[in-house]
């Protein structure tokens, strides 16, 4: 099959997916998912993010939960396409693993891909933000250079937990 007719029939499968989803998505994964199909997993889950090329290839689906959500749950299928594990990546000892020099593609395999970033100034670069559950109201951010790669990592207050200034006149 070419790779045209491949991903059409990808595009097809997520637009009836999506159509039938509605109600039927879940928050988080549950062991009822092991040895559902990819298909069947994003029924129950939604869309994956990011959504995979050879998505009836992939070993592996991210799910971020919200554009600031605090949980991106990773299913993994074995060679038949059946789902044979699931893990929630953003966590503090996943986060630990995130040394400067990572690649990009290294730090999604370690905790997923950001749905949050900005660009830095004079195109140095760019930084990825993941809130995450903590009782603390902080998130994880990670600076990637220009080339891709990890410059810095550490905790930051979002944006909703800094101290607000006001000035009275």
């Amino acid at each position: 099959m070419g790779i045209a007719m491949r991903l059409l029939r990808n595009i097809l499968v997520l637009v009836l997916m999506g159509l039938l989803v509605g109600a039927c998505r879940t928050y988080a994964p549950s062991d009822r998912l092991i040895g559902m199909s990819r298909e069947e997993v994003m029924t129950a889950m939604g869309t994956p993010y990011p959504l995979p090329t050879e998505l009836d290839q992939a070993p592996r689906l991210d799910f971020p939960r919200g554009p600031s959500g605090k949980h991106t749950y990773r299913v993994q299928f074995d060679a038949e396409g059946k789902a044979t594990s699931y893990q929630q990546l953003l966590k503090e000892e996943n986060f630990g693993q995130i040394k400067p020099g990572l690649d990009v593609n290294e730090v999604i395999e370690l905790i997923g891909m950001s749905r949050d970033s900005f660009g830095l100034a004079r195109q140095r670069g760019y930084v990825w933000n993941y809130r995450y559950f903590t009782p603390l109201c902080r998130w994880f951010q990670i600076e990637f250079t220009a080339e891709h790669k990890v410059r810095s990592s550490g905790y930051s207050l979002p944006p909703e937990c800094r101290p607000k200034v006001i000035s009275v006149r």
